[in-house]
């Protein structure tokens, strides 16, 4: 699958946990307004950050570029593309409006980021194991932890038996009594939470099929699953709490619960819209009733 290359701001933004910390002011800074700094020069630019002319420079490279003036060329080439930055561009003193556009927008970027990205294969070949289930259990911890309720709504509509564990026990629990044919679905944005990989492994040695969600290639979580769907987004996780990683992780749900609804033959396609009309004539119902 060919993926679109990161521009510039992309790249900033999912280098922060990796750069020293002198970069990584200098990387603030530019997301902060990378209008201004590309109308900046280097010595104003290290001023700003506070940190040294070399830095700036070691920064430039650590992010892709050849060197500083080609830093702001590719700021600008970012900006004309309508590149939102990420959380950091933030500041004390903004309004109520100021901020509901900029997340809305980065929002949207990074979404759309996550789809340019998204391994379709894996993906059929993810419906293709959960349209063949006898048992589907979701795992999940924190904000991973609600994406794992979310499916616990939806994969029941398919007939099959399905439970959503936010707590490590009752993970493990779970994993010791799966058997062949039963599916877990761990869903962890950083892949290395040390309790959910325990409880694959757990999984795996019962027979169950185990498919990783999660927003980091090559993690830990990926390794020990039999499938990994990898939904990137451009979320800075070790300052922000992983608002994105969780919508974005929340659209793969739906991906995949739409993709094996549709598997299903048109009899219980029937089935689930009758249950759906049901179910709205009994919330009338109470409604009124109230």
């Amino acid at each position: 699958m060919q993926q679109k290359q990161p521009n510039v701001i992309e790249m900033i933004t999912r280098s922060l946990d990796k750069l020293r910390k002198s970069d990584r002011k200098v990387a603030e800074w530019v997301l902060s307004d990378p209008q201004k700094a590309i109308n900046s020069t280097l010595v104003e630019t290290a001023k700003a950050a506070g940190v040294s002319e070399p830095t700036v420079m070691r920064f430039s490279t650590a992010v892709g570029c050849s060197g500083f003036q080609d830093l702001k060329i590719r700021l600008a080439q970012s900006i004309a593309l309508g590149v939102t930055p990420t959380h950091a561009a933030l500041q004390d003193g903004d309004s109520t409006q100021v901020i509901s556009r900029k997340l809305f927008d980065f929002t949207l970027t990074s979404l759309d980021w996550a789809r340019q990205h998204a391994d379709i294969e894996k993906m059929d070949a993810a419906v293709d194991v959960l349209s063949h289930a006898r048992q589907i259990d979701f795992y999940g911890f924190g904000a991973s932890g609600i994406v794992a309720l979310d499916a616990q709504q939806k994969f029941p509509l398919f007939g099959v038996p399905c439970n959503a564990h936010t707590d490590a026990h009752q993970q493990f629990i779970a994993s010791s009594m799966m058997s062949e044919g039963n599916v877990v679905v761990a869903i962890s944005n950083n892949g290395e939470t040390i309790d959910l990989i325990e409880t694959v492994r757990e999984a795996k040695n019962h027979g169950a099929t185990v498919i990783a969600i999660t927003g980091r290639r090559g993690c830990s979580l990926s390794k020990e699953c039999d499938l990994s769907l990898v939904v990137e987004t451009l979320e800075n996780t070790d300052r922000y709490t992983p608002t994105i990683s969780r919508i974005a992780a929340l659209v793969v749900v739906d991906i995949l619960a739409t993709s094996v609804s549709l598997k299903k033959e048109e009899t219980h396609r029937d089935r689930i819209t009758s249950m759906k009309e049901r179910l709205s004539r009994f919330r009338s119902n109470h409604f009124d009733n109230g």
